[in-house]
């Protein structure tokens, strides 16, 4: 280190010895901001982390609604000296966005896309943009996009973007977020607000003429581009993809004096973007993808320029040891077999306004590749779908290295160096050798195109001697880099991760550049101080570090086998990639989708159970924390992160875990023990339906049993069936007494309260040839009772579960389970809480839905000319899949669409209870009940989840059907089904046997749930 580096961390550390009242900063912030102001302990949590290995406790967060309050908390940050941290959707690896300040975030509302103007290609949004969200528009619209789409551009704020200088796949096309914006609208930490963009010497002489601080800030950047131009020239890299450092190029002459593009990638150290006025370019409608196999990914890298030469408007990179390590995770178990040969592979897309275009050019690159020396194996992908399973594989790379099976956790902390294109292959090879001196292994990926390189390396960053190492090892990486003329980073940026490098690239005297370019824009220092320039150490702020000593129960309920049973390394799983953010596409995270709350993502609930977990910052009462309960509250185990997160963070576990020792010693809430205690009400039920009908669908009994249970007063009580399943079967002469034996799992949900699907999936079995067996036992998974925390009395469910059969599956006899949520629960919660009971084991191994059952067994049922729409079921997604539905859909001849409606929002019982019943409403409303009543009166509607049954049939005037149910109308009516109007308008009653369409979670139609609520609301009382 330096001595003008160690002044300038004396410098900081006196700006950082704040003396601040944060009660006083709270409360004229709440005063003056009109958005949400929060200093409470669970959102400084949430807050206290981003994607990196960075760990820093903000002093509070404002949310603010428009750009007048970001000035306002602006000018009361100053005011009372406290640090500022303008921050986008929190992905940033280098640390940039964790910092001891007042965080703004403008990314709950500040979304609005202010003008679009093809004419000239470009379009003003707020920061809160997402880039998806701009491009989605004006490629339907215009065919034009805003053409940086980093990994995370479903998700990405434009003021992240412009923070971070984002790049991506596509910036081959138009270059990084700097190259792309024209104008910014920011407010500097005194208030100031100004415009910045590209200066004429005219508009110069303007802002001179008018004075004031903008004129102020313009002469003194005029000074230090003069005083610096020739260095700035000589010292800047010449490649595509150089990130670190300030963009002060953009001051010089020849790039036109822009101050807009010369504070784009500064991190927020300098200004709060207000508005952004961005390049829209075309784009090719039509795309082709050329795959290219090479023996290593060193020769990948070398053939990088020839195929750049194509004109491709993307390239990028994997490598074998990425494939490896999906193939040890089982991601992408079939796309992996549609690349060609190779152990190093470039993925080149090529646009047109036709696919016949897209494709030529795709033919052509083929044709020229294959005419030079060692030419790779070659694969064209057409047909978009399988093109973007190619895809799927590339941006899965961060989920499929960070978390190897048997090789430890891998990091960030060197992952997104850049050298010239030109030079791919050289420098790959130097840096692989530099990883072996260090016995580090890592997969390469990345936007080869760019000449940018992403990894994740197994560091120690936990001992003092692994950091020791780490730190080391980035000395000799950065010059590595130096020396090839490449950046210290390609495109996440310097933060606290790279900004101590950053004299081996720029050398001392551009670092004075850069301090008197922080000084110019903020001379007091305070925005996001400790970044880019005289930044902490690399070693300090670390999210784990020597002093990382979370508490670990002893005593789980769950193995969490994926952890090396560790409940502290699953809470620690999430790297914060922000997939949960998602608001449009996918099941994960339903509640964020409409609170936009950072502590309702599946993120930020990981954040705080981490901090929960290390005891030392803002949360300290552990499993009692009043703030992880409120994060959790609005989960709806919906299981969608453990399918859609890239590292598969499962929060319905961690939140079943958490709540049985929150609640331990406690009452819980009437509805817990109404619902969640559901098996055992529908059992007194059944021996008096019609009563317990009456209690329920009675007015005013009805509600006084939902007031006393806990329930909302707008839901529907479900009626009971007045005979179950088991009932109907015990009666019932077998049809095939001599033929294969299938066990149906009588679910508590489909034999006590809608037994019709029980029935059909009988009839279909049969007509498959099979003889079906019912346990006659009380058996449940205990599904409800997780959501709730009652882990100890789902143990037990699960023990007499499997002692029940065992004698089955010790045949090798296979279970179908019609009820996705119970499969689920058979095939996860099952393995976790009993992983070394064989028994346990070989009901996991033999469990299958109807779905997966008659596909594999090669079924063929009858065809059935219809239109579907098919809404899975969130839980049984993400632990099994489609797939299986899928394929029995197409055997039906079923003209079928699988909408992308997420959650349903009714979740088991979390639609039910009071205070759920308007978010759950929400949830719904966003994608499946629009759908279902846009739906032609003669599409059936498929809905496996009795929750799911249950939300569009109390939120539309439509009945879903089970699978089952579609395959028994083909058999009773063939391929046209029942007559036209039948069903949906009115039901089908050839399907609908008795009993209703009924969501059996609903316990609040349970026969015993006026005495249980009244116990429950008896004790809450003496409570």
């Amino acid at each position: 280190m330096t001595e003008t580096t160690r002044e300038g961390y004396r410098r900081l550390s006196q700006r950082q010895r704040l003396n601040l009242n944060t009660l006083a900063l709270q409360a004229e912030l709440r005063e003056r901001v009109r958005g949400e102001v929060r200093f409470d302990a669970g959102t400084r949590a949430a807050y206290a982390h981003d994607s990196s290995n960075y760990r820093q406790v903000p002093f509070g967060v404002v949310l603010p609604l428009d750009e007048e309050d970001v000035i306002e908390a602006v000018r009361v940050c100053h005011r009372h000296g406290a640090p500022v941290l303008p921050r986008g959707c929190g992905t940033s690896l280098s640390g940039e966005t964790t910092n001891a300040a007042v965080v703004l975030d403008t990314s709950k509302y500040m979304r609005e896309i202010l003008e679009v103007n093809p004419d000239e290609g470009c379009a003003w949004v707020q920061p809160g943009v997402v880039r998806d969200q701009l491009s989605e528009m004006t490629q339907q619209r215009y065919d034009m996009f805003f053409a940086p789409d980093t990994s995370t551009h479903q998700w990405a704020t434009f003021g992240g973007m412009i923070g971070n200088n984002s790049c991506g796949v596509h910036s081959v096309m138009a270059g990084r977020t700097s190259d792309n914006v024209y104008e910014l609208d920011v407010v500097l930490y005194d208030g100031t607000r100004m415009t910045l963009g590209e200066t004429s010497d005219g508009e110069f002489e303007r802002v001179i003429r008018e004075g004031g601080r903008k004129g102020e800030i313009y002469q003194k950047l005029r000074d230090l581009r003069d005083r610096y131009a020739g260095l700035i020239r000589e010292r800047y890299p010449q490649i595509p993809r150089r990130v670190s450092g300030y963009n002060l190029d953009e001051l010089l002459p020849e790039k036109g004096f822009n101050t807009a593009r010369a504070v784009v990638g500064s991190e927020g150290t300098l200004v709060t973007i207000l508005r952004a006025k961005v390049r829209l370019v075309h784009s090719p409608p039509a795309r082709t993808l050329l795959v290219l196999g090479y023996p290593t990914i060193f020769d990948a890298g070398d053939h990088v320029p020839e195929v750049m030469e194509q004109g491709p408007i993307g390239l990028e990179a994997i490598d074998d040891a990425l494939i490896e390590d999906m193939k040890l995770q089982n991601m992408h178990h079939e796309d992996l077999k549609l690349l060609p040969e190779g152990g190093g592979w470039l993925l080149a897309e090529f646009g047109g306004e036709s696919p016949e275009e897209s494709q030529e050019k795709a033919r052509r690159a083929m044709e020229a590749i294959r005419r030079s020396d060692n030419p790779p194996e070659m694969k064209v992908f057409a047909d978009p779908t399988e093109a973007q399973e190619v895809w799927g594989i590339r941006e899965d790379g961060l989920g499929a290295t960070a978390y190897v099976p048997g090789s430890g956790d891998y990091w960030e902390g060197w992952e997104d160096a850049a050298v010239p294109p030109e030079r791919m292959g050289d420098y790959l090879r130097d840096f692989r050798a530099l990883l072996d001196r260090y016995d580090y292994r890592t997969a390469l990926y990345g936007h080869f195109g760019d000449g940018c390189i992403h990894c994740r390396i197994n560091f120690d960053l936990k001992t003092a001697g692994g950091i020791r190492k780490w730190r080391a090892f980035l000395d000799e990486a950065a010059d590595l880099v130096v020396s090839y003329g490449g950046s210290l980073s390609g495109e996440h940026g310097d933060g606290q991760a790279r900004a101590e490098l950053l004299p081996k690239m720029y050398g001392e005297e551009l670092m004075e550049a850069f301090r008197e370019y922080k000084r110019i824009w903020d001379p007091d220092w305070k925005m996001n101080p400790g970044k880019v320039i005289d930044a902490y150490p690399i070693t300090s702020n670390l999210r784990h570090g020597t002093d990382y000593n979370p508490y670990n129960p002893d005593h789980l309920y769950f193995s969490y086998p994926e952890d090396g049973g560790s409940f502290a390394h699953a809470t620690m799983r999430c790297v914060g990639v922000g997939k949960c953010r998602d608001i449009e596409t996918g099941t994960m995270c339903p509640s964020y989708m409409v609170t936009r709350e950072e502590e309702h993502s599946t993120r930020g609930r990981a954040r705080l159970l981490h901090e929960m977990l290390r005891g030392k910052g803002p949360i300290t009462d552990g499993f009692k924390s009043r703030e992880v309960f409120d994060a959790l509250d609005l989960c709806l185990s919906c299981k969608g992160c453990k399918g859609d997160c890239p590292v598969n963070v499962d929060m319905a576990t961690y939140k079943a875990e958490f709540l049985a020792r929150y609640y331990k010693g406690r009452l819980r809430p009437a509805y817990a023990y109404t619902m969640g205690l559901i098996m055992l009400h529908a059992r007194i039920a059944q021996y008096a339906p019609r009563l317990a009908n009456f209690v329920t669908q009675t007015p005013g009994i009805s509600a006084l049993v939902k007031r006393l249970g806990g329930i909302a007063a707008e839901r529907e009580m479900p009626p009971f069936a007045t005979r179950t399943f088991k009932d109907w079967m015990r009666e019932r002469t077998p049809r095939h007494p001599d033929g294969p034996p299938v066990v149906l799992f009588p679910d508590t949900f489909n034999n006590f309260l809608h037994p019709e699907t029980m029935k059909a999936s009988v009839e279909v079995l049969e007509h498959a040839g099979y003889r079906v067996l019912v346990p006659q036992e009380a058996l449940c998974c205990g599904r409800p009772l997780y959501d709730y925390g009652m882990l100890d009395t789902a143990k037990t469910f699960l023990r007499r579960l499997v002692d029940t059969l065992a004698p089955y599956v010790r045949e090798g006899i296979k279970v179908v389970v019609v009820e996705p949520s119970c499969a689920a629960a058979f095939r996860d919660e099952l393995p976790n809480m009993m992983p070394h009971d064989e028994d346990a084991n070989r009901l996991v191994k033999n469990t299958r839905t109807l779905s997966e059952f008659l596909v594999e067994e090669d079924y063929v049922p009858p065809r059935l000319g219809r239109k579907a729409l098919f809404h899975s079921h969130c839980q049984g997604e993400a632990v099994i899949g489609t797939q299986a539905d899928v394929e029995l859909m197409e055997r039906l001849g079923l003209d079928y669409e699988v909408l992308d409606s997420g959650c349903c929002g009714l979740a088991g019982s979390f639609g039910f209870e009071r205070d759920h019943y308007d978010i759950s409403m929400q949830i719904g409303e966003r994608r499946l009940l629009p759908a279902v009543r846009e739906a032609g009166g003669e599409t059936l509607l498929i809905a496996d989840g009795f929750s799911c049954k249950t939300q569009v049939e109390q939120g539309t005037d439509r009945r879903p059907l089970h699978l089952a149910q579609v395959i028994k109308m083909a058999l009773d009516h063939g391929e046209e089904g029942p007559p036209r109007g039948t069903y949906p308008e009115r039901g089908y009653p050839d399907v609908v046997l008795d009993g209703g369409g009924a969501n059996p979670k609903a316990l609040a139609a349970a026969g015993g749930i006026a005495a249980a609520a009244a116990i429950a609301w008896g004790l809450r009382r003496r409570a």
